[in-house]
């Protein structure tokens, strides 16, 4: 009988460092974390048995440097390698380097990797075994050029995608002949960037399209079996944001061909391990699939298949990696219920789904039967715009869809982050559209219902709740309101006027009178409120009209983070108006809508530019952001280089309008 490993190194970060060091704690195996100086306080880092530096915060001198994981994994006595998602999971060169240096790589063959890591030779392979693919030209090699050409013949709308990696990195959906090039451009960049290949080639759009994929497990003694689907459809760029199993799309009988297609895919290359299968169906057309990629990895969403099976797909990996065959057949594999999967990101919807960051003040996660949260969250850790922005996932089962979907729902009202700015109001409210709440999803679904989906608005009690937190401060530590430091201009039972940033960024007043025992507040041009408050030990007992209910509250500076009706909300002071209108501001100023790096600067001081023209690219979170020209005229200012590294608002660029 194989024997297990006792020392297994996690070559991650994040919510799957800390999830794999959970199964390796169950099992008896002891944990090594690893980690760049970005993460020095990180969850994964606290939790891990054992837990080694690899470098700065730059992923190729850390995360990405081959050579110093296994200096790691020699230091710790680590036998095996686990690589959870991303990074350098499915990189074939780390794969070879940990079989020469004697560990074993918690994943499939690197010759399988090889095969799917390269989307036109994965669908030539699986082609070739009977899987139907979806058409395109995916010769290798194209150029610009080629494509150009290729794409009429292939017929609009077009998908550009990157022959290497997946998340919908470096893909790109074209409508019309004019937008390819830039098009094309983009989607090169982000990939070499990515994955370090700029290969791309052209697919299909399929109208009306549903994304179905299926979990496989294989082991090394030649099983291979499925462990049912998972619906992706929701997307956004090509990004997953909600995932179930099993989907609503399939009957039974598609259910087993499509498995069974899976299967065949596995088959193909000779996997082993866990991995998925990933295939495109139209809405209009159930019964009808086609393979678009491999995953030869741990999913993200691995979590909902462990909910309906009951399996442990990290102890799955583990027992296979150690030589052992499958315990079970594709009869024993039973669905049971309906789990829901989302992602929390540090990004702000409003905003364009633009990255956040910042202190996690506070963090509640829920706890209820039936929901699983894996977060790389902990009190007090600066959250970056280094890495991915993903902070967590919480997962909710329940014995049907309905059950499920509102027990999520519950749990993402009862999700606290204070100091982060994340998606929590845009996932409670897609998951309660009736569309989705009905299974009629499409791939297209969040993009056309963008703008209902990211309606910015903030409720009375938030701005009661940060205004009288305020108050029992200052009465706490009998400070000089006018002298405070923490951004309020509210002195005993007086009347103040409160200028804040309203959704939008738009200045909105808040007049507040009184004390906290009883106070009015009224926002904008809103009827006033009673309210009052009484303290708790992280915010406050809140009565707004006779309705009362409870309030967390952080400050950070001049910005209260305040959660309240199940729902977090940043009420940020601005400094008092200016004299004139527009002072200190300029309508051609360009700023830096997120925090990140300068990219690429396309222009220089002195320049002529039109309107829309790219004056520079802004990157955090591997998301590429470009600033445009707002009217015609000159660059009269550049503040910038590429590499410098910028604040959210701050200014890069000015242009001046034309004379006459």
């Amino acid at each position: 009988m194989p024997s297990m490993f006792d020392t297994v190194l996690i070559a991650n970060r994040g919510e799957i460092a800390v999830r794999v060091t959970r199964t390796l704690r169950r099992m008896g195996i002891r944990s090594v974390a690893v980690y760049s100086d970005a993460d020095a306080g990180a969850r994964h880092v606290r939790e891990a048995d054992v837990a080694v530096r690899l470098g700065p915060a730059n992923a190729r001198e850390s995360y990405l440097s081959i050579e110093r994981l296994l200096e790691a994994a020699e230091q710790t006595g680590a036998q095996a390698v686990h690589p959870g998602y991303g990074f350098l999971a499915e990189n074939t060169a780390f794969a070879n380097a940990c079989a020469a240096a004697g560990l074993v790589f918690v994943g499939p063959p690197a010759s399988a990797v090889d095969v799917m890591g390269d989307k036109i030779r994965a669908k030539q392979t699986v082609s070739a075994a009977g899987v139907p693919v979806v058409p395109g030209r995916t010769e290798a090699g194209m150029t610009d050029a080629d494509l150009l050409a290729a794409a009429d013949e292939v017929g609009f709308p077009v998908l550009v995608k990157p022959s290497a990696g997946g998340g919908g990195k470096g893909m790109r959906l074209v409508h019309e002949p004019a937008q390819l090039a830039e098009a094309l451009a983009s989607a090169r960049r982000e990939a070499a960037s990515s994955f370090g290949d700029d290969t791309l080639f052209l697919e299909r759009f399929v109208l009306t399209p549903r994304h179905i994929e299926v979990q496989v497990l294989a082991d090394t003694h030649g099983n291979v079996v499925h462990l049912g689907e998972r619906e992706c459809s929701l997307q956004r760029r090509h990004q997953k944001v909600v995932e179930e199993a099993p989907s609503v799309l399939l009957d039974e009988a598609t259910r087993a061909r499509i498995g069974g297609a899976a299967v065949d895919t596995a088959r193909s290359v000779g996997y082993t391990g866990a991995g998925t299968v990933e295939f495109i169906v139209s809405a209009n057309a159930p019964d009808e699939f086609f393979f678009m990629e491999m995953n030869t990895r741990l999913q993200v969403e691995h979590p909902v298949t462990e909910l309906v099976t009951g399996l442990d797909l990290v102890e799955q990996q583990l027992r296979v990696a150690a030589g052992e065959p499958l315990s079970f057949s594709q009869d024993d594999v039973r669905l049971t219920g309906h789990a829901v999967e989302v992602r929390v990101y540090a990004e702000d919807p409003a905003r364009g789904f633009l990255p956040t960051g910042g202190p996690a003040l506070l963090v509640r996660e829920p706890a209820e039967e039936g929901v699983r949260i894996d977060s790389s969250l902990v009190e007090g850790v600066q959250v970056g715009t280094t890495y991915d922005p993903m902070l967590s996932k919480v997962i909710a089962w329940g014995p049907d869809r309905a059950t499920a979907l509102a027990k999520l729902d519950r749990a993402l009202a009862a999700n606290v982050v204070l100091g982060v700015g994340t998606n929590t109001a845009f996932l409670r409210t897609l998951l309660t559209h009736p569309e989705v709440q009905a299974g009629r999803l499409d791939t297209g679904f969040i993009e056309r219902e963008l703008e209902a989906l990211t309606q910015d608005s903030t409720p009375v009690e938030a701005y009661a709740a940060a205004a009288l937190s305020g108050l029992l401060r200052r009465h706490r530590t009998a400070v000089d309101p006018w002298e405070s430091a923490d951004g309020w201009r509210l002195s005993g039972t007086a009347t103040s006027v409160w200028r804040v940033a309203g959704p939008g960024g738009d200045p909105l007043q808040v007049v507040v009178s009184g004390d906290p025992s009883g106070a009015t507040v009224q926002v904008g041009d809103d009827a006033a409120v009673r309210a009052q408050a009484t303290p708790l030990p992280d915010g406050l007992l809140l009565t707004v009209d006779g309705r009362t209910t409870t309030a967390l509250v952080a400050v950070d500076g001049a910005t209260s983070w305040v959660h309240v009706l199940g729902g977090t909300y940043a009420v940020t002071e601005l400094p008092p108006a200016r004299k004139g209108a527009g002072a200190g501001t300029h309508d051609g100023d360009v700023r830096s809508p997120m925090p990140g790096a300068v990219i690429a600067v396309r222009v220089a001081a002195g320049d002529a530019v039109a309107k829309g023209d790219v004056l520079l690219v802004v990157e955090a979170m591997k998301m590429e952001h470009a600033l445009a020209a707002p009217f015609d005229g000159v660059v009269a200012d550049l503040q910038v280089r590429a590499g410098d590294q910028v604040v959210v608002d701050q200014l890069l660029a000015t242009v001046q309008a034309e004379a006459g």
